[in-house]
């Protein structure tokens, strides 16, 4: 039987998170996604990748590999405890009317759910890091970042132009 997370644990092993991914789960850093309020099961998930090296990133290699399964676990209900990132105004509406025609082309809401707050293993995406979330698109487009699902995201991403994945990121961290 699965023993149940420790938030208090998890809470103190994320300290080392914050120089990165920002007080509380919330970046303020260019390129570095928030992690509150992510799913339990995507940040396990992400933490096993980076940790089997299916994922990679030099500032989080070392962090992984000192993590065992029950840290992760501790880790994946803490950020989900945590309140998501409010999303900032949006600037461009014209922008977003495009990234939501994009989302709904590619069905990101049959994996992300209709409210784009991600279930299970697979990711919320509503006010993430705009930056963030065009590298993601372009780093599943270009094969440099691996997906769960059998590939679907780079499946997805892979048709995406340039003015697309601008659009999509846009839309979706305004949300």
């Amino acid at each position: 039987m699965a023993e149940a997370a420790d938030l208090a644990a998890g809470k103190a092993k994320a300290e080392i998170c914050a120089g990165c991914h920002g007080e509380n789960g919330i970046s303020t850093t260019e390129n570095i996604p928030s992690l509150a309020g992510q799913l339990d099961q995507f940040i396990q998930w992400q933490l096993v990748y980076f940790r089997a090296g299916s994922r990679k990133n030099e500032a989080m290699q070392p962090i992984v590999e000192q993590l065992n399964n029950e840290d992760i676990r501790n880790l994946g209900a803490y950020f989900a405890s945590l309140t998501p990132p409010k999303a900032p105004p949006d600037g461009d509406a014209d922008l977003s009317k495009k990234g939501a025609q994009a989302a709904v082309g590619r069905r990101c809401a049959s994996c992300h759910t209709d409210s784009f707050a991600g279930t299970k293993a697979v990711a919320r995406l509503t006010g993430q890091r705009e930056e963030y979330l065009t590298k993601a698109l372009r780093d599943y487009k270009s094969g440099a970042r691996f997906g769960g699902a059998g590939g679907a995201m780079t499946d997805v991403a892979y048709p995406l132009n340039d003015e697309e994945i601008t659009a999509l990121a846009h839309y979706l961290a305004h949300l």
